[in-house]
């Protein structure tokens, strides 16, 4: 199937309309199976009775009790999975995956004040971790400076606080940027994040194209989910176009958007609506750069992904497999991609917040091996392990390093990465990733018939989708129907059972005198120029804002006062009732 991507308002539609013909062409279930349920499963299982009724995933696909090959006699192998390095890249996007190179282990870090996360990415790195995350507090996610009345109390609380370029310097202090490759989980003000990313760079004398990275930048996923956005869904899509043209030229390794469904399937979707929305926001930055006057092949390989992994087991494998699988299929059918490199899915996972729980905590080391497993046999390219105490605060060094020895101990002991795609051939699995395909195109074809994710963004289609499925798993949780350990079975009467990682509040006193320094110190004139010169580049809607942005931070204005221009310049934004 070729289809121009100017003229391709129905190809959603027509893909599942192929994939359903395929199936109902396939050859006719032989009678081997309902004999032996009739035989010899369902008596059975009236001497002994199954646990359920009926057994469901989290995408609520009923499960059979066992799957065998007439399960998936539509499935071809060489068109629908193929070899790993091959089209359409099922089992792997690289021919040897782990067997050649393992995982980039990047846990997720940034606490307190700079000074505070310098020192934990140095304990990690000493560690044995090989690539850099950084987790930003609120008021910086949000795009304030540490002295704003909105700061009051969350400085430093739920990641490192930075408002300034001297702050950012401080964070990379004595680690070479030419060396690691740092992902930055920042989404509004991403931009001015990567602007102080690169004068930090330049200080370093480290060329913009040695530079190697990730900038999450996924503001499509704050409207979805995390609801931390600055500006209206327009114009944070006019940054990012910015930001896609900019680092396309300059920074060639980096990553100026990591699509992430983590957010998604945290606010209570299912491992469906994850994958689905997840790559329906990603074909809209395709979308944005094509618009963008930018070809296809010269952009697209620099985009990656960013998935939850949760206790599911063969779900989130399966889930991996079906968006490598449709990723490639649509960048090459839709979008007419020719680089193999635009057809890859390259994604960072990350364990299940929300499988956390504060009550006996320990056990959550064994939700996070169970996790951390699935997404390695799912060929995840970096991956953070949660630490057991996250339900309660942010991690302690102790228990950063399990949750790092975790992954040394999947890599080094079990001998999962020795194979690639080790469940693929699994008729339940191959059955699963067919299934998850098929769900996500009639998203997809959803979603285009209401106009695009912005239109179902601004209808409200897809956080009611997702706020319906977190009402009905707490439900479920609720009334015992899902089971939890430690939360609704096997309980346990316990004092506070581990010691927690408590944020000094001199992060907020330390951080306010840092910018009142800042302000009596520097060149006031050449601050307020470089603002004046960005307000211009937001208001020309031809006009490109990166340079504007990156002169700002050179002239030494803080985060606060970049956005704050932003949003004279363009406004807020207010999402629709979705009760």
């Amino acid at each position: 199937m070729k289809m121009n991507s100017k003229n391709t308002s129905n190809y959603y539609a027509l893909k599942l309309k192929e994939i359903r013909r395929k199936k109902s062409e396939s050859p006719r279930p032989s009678k081997s199976y309902e004999a032996w349920k009739k035989q010899v499963y369902s008596k059975f299982a009236s001497m002994s009775p199954e646990r359920k009724k009926e057994f469901r995933n989290t995408s609520g696909f009923v499960l059979k009790p066992v799957y065998t090959p007439e399960d998936i006699q539509d499935i071809q192998y060489e068109k629908d999975l193929g070899f790993p390095g091959s089209y359409p890249f099922t089992r792997g996007i690289y021919p040897t995956m782990h067997r050649g190179r393992l995982w980039t282990m990047r846990m997720f870090s940034g606490y307190g004040t700079p000074e505070d996360t310098n020192a934990r990415l140095k304990y990690l790195l000493k560690h044995g971790e090989t690539g850099l995350s950084i987790a930003f507090d609120m008021p910086t996610l949000y795009g304030y400076d540490a002295d704003d009345a909105r700061a009051m109390g969350e400085v430093g609380k739920c990641g490192v606080n930075v408002s300034t370029l001297d702050d950012m310097k401080t964070i990379f202090s004595d680690i070479p940027l030419r060396d690691i490759s740092t992902s930055m989980t920042i989404n509004a003000p991403a931009a001015v994040l990567m602007a102080m990313y690169v004068v930090v760079a330049e200080g370093q004398g480290v060329p913009l194209r040695y530079l190697r990275g990730t900038t999450q930048t996924d503001i499509l996923k704050e409207y979805i989910a995390q609801k931390e956005w600055a500006f209206p869904p327009e114009a944070h899509m006019r940054i990012i176009r910015d930001m896609m043209s900019f680092s396309t030229r300059e920074m060639p390794l980096w990553n100026y958007i990591s699509i992430s469904g983590y957010h998604i399937r945290e606010a209570g979707a299912n491992a469906l609506q994850e994958l689905a929305f997840t790559l329906a926001d990603g074909f809209a930055y395709v979308d944005l750069g094509i618009s963008a006057g930018l070809p296809v092949d010269s952009f697209a390989p620099r985009l990656s992904f960013f998935f939850d992994c949760g206790m599911n087991f063969f779900e989130e494998i399966a889930k991996f497999r079906a968006a490598r699988k449709i990723w490639a299929t649509v960048m090459k059918e839709k979008y007419h991609a020719k680089d193999p490199r635009s057809l890859l899915m390259r994604f960072h996972t990350q364990t299940s917040g929300v499988s956390l729980t504060w009550q006996q905590p320990l056990n959550n080391i064994i939700r996070t091996t169970i996790e951390a497993l699935a997404a390695v046999i799912g060929g995840t390219q970096s991956l953070h392990t949660n630490s057991y105490d996250e339900a309660w605060a942010l991690p302690t060094e102790k228990a950063a390093r399990v949750a790092l020895r975790t992954q040394q101990i999947i890599a080094e002991e079990t001998g999962v990465p020795d194979v690639v795609d080790p469940l693929g051939g699994s008729y339940y699995l191959e059955w699963l990733t067919r299934e998850l395909e098929i769900g996500a195109y009639e998203y997809f074809d959803k979603i285009e018939r209401l106009g695009g994710v912005l239109d179902a963004i601004k209808t409200g289609f897809l956080q009611r989708e997702i706020a319906n499925t977190a009402y009905e798993s707490q439900k479920e949780l609720e009334t015992g129907e899902r089971k939890v350990v430690g939360v609704n079975s096997y309980v346990v009467k316990e004092k506070r059972p581990i010691n927690i990682l408590r944020i000094d509040e001199k992060a907020q006193r330390v951080q306010v005198e840092k910018l009142k320094r800042l302000k009596r110190t520097r060149d006031e004139q050449k601050v307020r120029r470089a603002l004046e010169e960005l307000r211009n580049a937001f208001l020309d809607p031809n006009g490109d804002t990166m340079p504007a942005i990156i002169e700002s931070v050179r002239a030494r204005a803080t985060l606060g006062e970049i956005m704050n221009v932003g949003r004279e310049v363009y406004g807020n934004w207010a999402e629709p009732p979705l009760l």
